[in-house]
């Protein structure tokens, strides 16, 4: 169900599921995605009341003055206290959202119970052997922000770009399931607000990692990764394990970046295990 409230004058659209009466659980998207990226995960949790905003400039909701990190961990405070909730609520990030949730979490952890973090980026997008990439990438975000307007747009979301990255993402063979993954980028990747926007949510994105904070993230932690995940390689997700103190990590077999597409609910029985341990 679609709601809406105003935080500091600008209007953010979020969306629940599950009955309001259960646990609550925040979800945070990734970059140029929207709430709809995180529905098959939000589905499979039955034992949860699950909200997932569009983060501000993404999806249905206004953008910020800035899109830093800064800007979102302030934004997710807000929104949080906005919900008037009487129990902490878990937070779960997934990719870019994991650097905010992770930071958010560094930084409020009493207002959070538990932490969930699926596909982490826990390696820097500037070192290692895709940092050419990274810099190719800066540079196309760079002249799309520089084009007109009609053109930047167009640029922004060219179809050959999102389909490169999708079918490059995407892990499984199944051929019904990549089509479904394909639509999904092809339908909300470019609902961003403007050109600004994207560019520096990107910057965002790749300027920080989820190690910068995780030795300062005293929440009980969930690491959901893929084994096969092209943006942080598995081993750096086991390092980031043993950075993280009071962290579990769970390992999905066969999946890449797209765990939310291609495994939700491997993903989602792993949240509920975790969140209905004894000791959490």
């Amino acid at each position: 169900m679609k709601h809406t409230l105003e935080i500091a004058s600008r209007n953010v659209a979020y969306w629940t599921y599950g009955d309001a009466k259960k646990p609550v659980l925040v979800m945070i998207h990734g970059f140029r995605g929207t709430h709809h990226g995180l529905e098959l995960i939000a589905h499979d949790l039955k034992d949860f009341y699950v909200i997932v905003p569009d983060l501000p400039g993404f999806g249905e909701s206004a953008p910020l003055k800035t899109h830093d990190i800064e800007g979102y961990v302030a934004f997710l405070s807000e929104f949080i206290q906005s919900l008037g909730l009487n129990q902490p609520p878990v937070l779960l990030g997934h990719s870019f959202g994991s650097i905010i949730a992770s930071h958010f979490a560094a930084e409020h952890s009493s207002t959070i119970s538990n932490l969930i973090l699926i596909n982490p980026i826990g390696a820097p997008a500037l070192e290692g052997p895709k940092a050419a990439m990274t810099k190719l990438a800066i540079f196309y975000y760079w002249l799309g922000r520089k084009l007109p307007q009609r053109a930047s747009h167009t640029w922004l979301s060219a179809k050959p770009i999102v389909m490169g990255m999708s079918i490059t993402m995407a892990k499984t063979k199944d051929k019904t399931l990549r089509r479904y993954i394909h639509g999904q980028h092809l339908s909300h990747f470019s609902s961003f607000a403007n050109p600004e926007v994207v560019a520096e949510a990107f910057k965002a994105s790749v300027s920080h990692t989820v190690r910068e904070k995780a030795e300062h993230i005293t929440t009980p932690t969930l690491l959901i990764v893929g084994e096969k995940d092209d943006i942080t390689p598995l081993a750096m997700q086991q390092e980031l394990h043993k950075m993280t103190p009071n962290s579990e990590l769970f390992i999905i077999e066969k999946v890449g970046h797209l765990i939310h597409y291609e495994t939700p609910a491997q993903a989602a029985k792993a949240i509920t295990a975790f969140l209905q341990a004894p000791l959490q």
